[in-house]
């Protein structure tokens, strides 16, 4: 299913929810929707679901105006965070619930929950019910019931909120497989955003109720549009402006120079060396170690450059470990300038590039 949304409104009270939005997501997309508490997500998904009504605005589902269509003319699945199975019913039936409601015939009612069953990797638990499985299980059994009557359309509310954090990764990877195998346009709702990255072909970053940026997780990490979404996505050191660095000579023009401009530098966009290299001090920054953490699979480390600016960066365990106190010369590779009016990544112009040998 093709969905287009156009200037979507919605209130509640005084509480001006969903602003204007726009956006549109091809057939077959997994999608999340992402943004913080509070935002306008799961209100955006209750409209398309048909459980809330838009105040004004469209929503289109294969170019057909859906706003007054009811919930069960809509062709959608969706998944709760709480589950919401029946208690009452084993998990047959309850993955049987949807097919039954629309009068299948039983044969097929049984092919289809057995191959279901199957596929969610519920085989012997068909006779169980709910409170006799785990998380994990009540929620594949959730899905199993959602795509059981082969819904155009998949929502999903925070589907992974209630499950510990271990289970949470494994049923990460196996709903983009299991996307993958239907092919059924999904939108999910989240406002973990490593969860987003791992499992959307695109996310829509929601914030007050509108749309701030729709593209790839890859796009939207390293070209955002907004500084809202280049301070919300991934890890940055967030610097006030001016601010002079040694290979950014556009942060002395007049647009940096703004009090509404500032800077996000990445941390893997930083480097640290030992102050050994002429070159390193030529094309960075001096630097003085402030503190080093272990965290597993790599070093938090924190460095203090010119101006007491600290900035933090990760380091491989295989790397040299820098003592608090150490003199270091710090590389900064490219960085963010952001203003109200766009956002620029800029590259260290001192930085000679890698030769191409022909």
């Amino acid at each position: 299913m093709h969905i287009e949304v156009r200037e979507l409104e919605k209130h509640f009270g005084s509480f001006h929810a969903i602003n204007k939005t726009n956006f549109q997501i091809q057939k077959g997309h997994l999608v999340g929707l992402l943004g913080p508490s509070g935002g306008g997500k799961t209100s955006i998904l209750k409209m398309l679901a048909g459980l809330e009504q838009p105040d004004s605005g469209e929503i289109l589902f294969n170019g057909t105006l859906a706003n007054s269509l009811p919930v069960q003319k809509r062709g959608i699945g969706f998944v709760f965070q709480n589950y919401a199975l029946f208690k009452h019913m084993s998990v047959f039936e309850n993955i049987a619930f949807g097919l039954k409601v629309k009068k299948v015939k039983s044969s097929v009612i049984k092919e289809r929950v057995r191959y279901l069953i199957e596929l969610m990797g519920l085989e012997g638990k068909e006779n169980k019910y709910p409170h006799q499985l785990s998380g994990g299980q009540r929620q594949r059994v959730a899905f199993a019931r959602a795509l059981a009557p082969e819904p155009q359309l998949l929502l999903l509310d925070e589907p992974f909120a209630a499950i510990d954090a271990k289970i949470r990764k494994e049923l990460r990877h196996w709903l983009r497989n299991l996307i993958s195998e239907f092919g059924t346009t999904t939108i999910f709702v989240t406002h973990d955003q490593d969860e987003a990255i791992e499992v959307a072909d695109e996310i829509i970053i929601i914030h007050n109720g509108k749309v701030e940026q729709q593209g790839t997780p890859w796009e939207i990490y390293n070209q955002p549009a907004t500084a809202f979404v280049a301070s919300f996505i991934g890890e940055s050191n967030k610097l006030e402006t001016p601010l002079s660095l040694n290979g950014f000579p556009e942060l002395t023009d007049s647009v940096a120079s703004k009090s509404d401009a500032h800077i996000l530098i990445r941390p893997e966009w930083i480097e640290v060396r030992p102050q050994k290299s002429a070159n390193y001090a030529r094309v960075g920054e001096r630097g003085v170690v402030k503190h080093m953490h272990f965290r597993g699979e790599s070093w938090f480390l924190e460095v203090e450059i010119l101006n007491n600016v600290k900035l933090f960066t990760y380091q491989s365990i295989n790397q040299k470990v820098f003592q608090p106190g150490e003199e270091v010369d710090v590389l900064i590779h490219k960085l963010s300038l952001i203003t109200p009016d766009e956002t620029r990544v800029l590259e260290n112009k001192l930085i000679d590039p890698i030769p191409v040998y022909k």
